[in-house]
């Protein structure tokens, strides 16, 4: 799978940009500040629904417009397909395929794939859990896009869920009369459901990516390993099945509804759990050096590329100013790794910041335009 044309309307700096883009290496280089990881942040933003930079979608919004817009060309063996997403902050987002009429923006999930690797990848393993929970779901969504409207419906019933023992706490904190609670135990249900497919699924991925990480770290940092992940749930058990683990989820609600209640606030399910990244016998997190922590992420990363590529469809690597991040030898293993791929986006400040490895198409990017050089 790759792209072919990338079109933006009123997204960041640009008023409106068009580029062509060949299968193998492409790298969008010049000055900071002058709008090349826009270009790539578009791409990552059809494969997921979301910025790898910003929480919201306002800032992505070129400022004074309205909405903005980011459209697509992908080619996947014979087949073509258009991909459009109106962005409206404040309002719904829209999206189109192929022209057809108006589809759910979580509908174009799958269309395209992408594997990114930027300096903001460090988080995952000195960042909270939540950017690991977040690493975690992107790739269950990737690999199975229908797992979009289970992690929306998890997010609204924790909504929910959240509001009701908020208003219960403030009450009870205000000397007023106890509330009616009787409509958690709905609550509870909904939300260990929807839970249960969620760890299922995150269990089910942190198994299949175990020992890619742990090849990958080795390719990055010969005999520095091994890696290991381990998933922390916030209920305590050994489930892995679905049904064992709504039954887990369900016990755990059951034993912390009186803390909820003082707290407002829900303490159980996978909004709370996180990924545990060892590095030897050591967690990665306050242990890992510099260095070490670079070569975790960009394994992770790695190892979420091979995974999807096993799986048939092989992702479109972005690489965004991740080279400068790098010391020479790690850059070398790392574009030696990549270089193969079908279809590699890379940006970076200066030409030399590119491995000569990584040979291929290449765009200067200045002052909002972006020129074949």
């Amino acid at each position: 799978m790759h792209v072919t044309h990338l079109s933006l309307a009123d997204f960041r700096s640009y008023v409106r940009v068009e580029v062509p883009l060949d299968p193998g290496v492409t790298a969008f280089v010049g000055p900071n500040g002058q709008g090349k990881t826009n270009l790539v942040e578009a791409v990552g933003y059809l494969a997921t629904l979301g910025s790898h930079r910003v929480a919201s979608d306002a800032p992505l919004v070129r400022m004074g417009a309205d909405r903005a817009i980011i459209r697509a060309q992908v080619r996947q063996g014979d087949r073509q397909q258009l991909v459009e997403l109106e962005l409206n902050p404040g309002k719904a987002n829209r999206a189109r395929i192929n022209r057809s009429s108006q589809v759910r923006p979580r509908d174009v999930l799958g269309v395209v794939r992408t594997v990114l690797f930027a300096p903001e990848d460090l988080a995952l393993v000195k960042g909270d859990p939540g950017e690991r929970r977040r690493f975690l779901d992107e790739l269950i969504t990737a690999r199975s896009p229908r797992m979009a409207g289970v992690r929306s419906d998890y997010e609204r019933v924790l909504k929910q869920r959240n509001t009701l023992l908020k208003t219960a706490a403030l009450a009870r904190r205000h000397g007023g009369r106890s509330m009616d609670l009787s409509t958690l135990d709905v609550w509870d249900q909904h939300l260990a459901r929807a839970g249960a497919e969620l760890l299922a699924q995150r269990l089910d991925l942190i198994a299949a990516i175990r020992p890619l990480a742990d090849k990958a770290y080795e390719q990055l940092a010969p005999g520095g390993g091994p890696v290991a992940l381990e998933y922390k749930p916030s209920a305590p058990g050994e489930a892995h099945a679905r049904e064992e683990l709504y039954a887990q989820l369900m016990a755990g609600l059951g034993e912390v509804r009186k803390q909820e209640i003082e707290r407002g606030v829900t303490l159980i399910g996978p909004h709370r759990d996180d990924l545990i990244l060892k590095l030897g016998q050591l967690p990665a997190k306050g242990y890992a050096s510099h260095g070490e922590s670079w070569s975790f992420a960009l394994a992770l990363r790695l190892a979420s590329y091979d995974l999807l590529r096993a799986e048939g469809n092989e992702p479109v690597l972005v690489l965004d100013d991740v080279f400068a991040e790098l010391d020479a030898r790690r850059r070398e293993r790392l574009a030696e790794l990549v270089a193969p791929g079908e279809q590699v986006l890379v940006t970076a400040a200066v030409d030399d910041d590119v491995p000569h490895v990584l040979a291929g198409a290449r765009y200067a990017v200045s002052g909002g335009t972006v020129e074949r050089v």
